[in-house]
């Protein structure tokens, strides 16, 4: 898919498939709930935006390794772990369902504002290393799918 196309799969495609999803909505694999995973999800942008910088966590090889898993077209598998995530999820900090896909939806704005005009600077992922824009849309369309899939929301 071209990246103009995973742009508005993440800006208004991506929001309108978690509309459907409950708050306390439980996925076909892992412990988070609907509204936890859309937080991990705002979570997970804000580190490509940049708001959130964070230090890499594997050696050159690994990330080699990682990076090529992640600029493929194969999905996540179901119950993939995040060293970074706990065991239990941490308790919801929105309220509400549309709370939570509102704040998303502004960290995924920040994301096209962060890299407009600057398409090849790069904003480093702790599992891949430096990403470019392109990358970085890329694997975040991945990556929601993978939850799309998860609590059974892509049709």
């Amino acid at each position: 898919m071209a990246t103009e196309l995973k742009e508005v799969f993440l800006k208004d495609e991506f929001p309108a498939l978690l509309s459907s999803l409950s708050a306390d909505q439980k996925g076909k694999w892992g412990v988070m709930n609907g509204i936890q995973m859309v937080e991990h999800m705002s979570d997970s942008i804000r580190v490509a935006n940049g708001k959130d910088q964070k230090k890499l966590l594997f050696n050159d090889e690994q990330v080699k390794k990682a990076r090529e898993f992640a600029l493929s077209d194969k999905p996540f598998k179901e119950n993939t772990k995040n060293i970074e995530l706990p065991e239990v999820p941490p308790p919801a900090r929105n309220t509400s369902m549309e709370e939570a896909i509102d704040e998303m939806k502004r960290e995924v704005a920040d994301f096209f504002s962060a890299f407009q005009g600057t398409e090849q600077k790069t904003v480093l992922n702790p599992f891949f290393g430096p990403l470019t824009y392109p990358e970085w849309v890329h694997l975040l369309e991945k990556h929601a799918k993978h939850h799309l899939n998860q609590f059974g929301l892509l049709p």
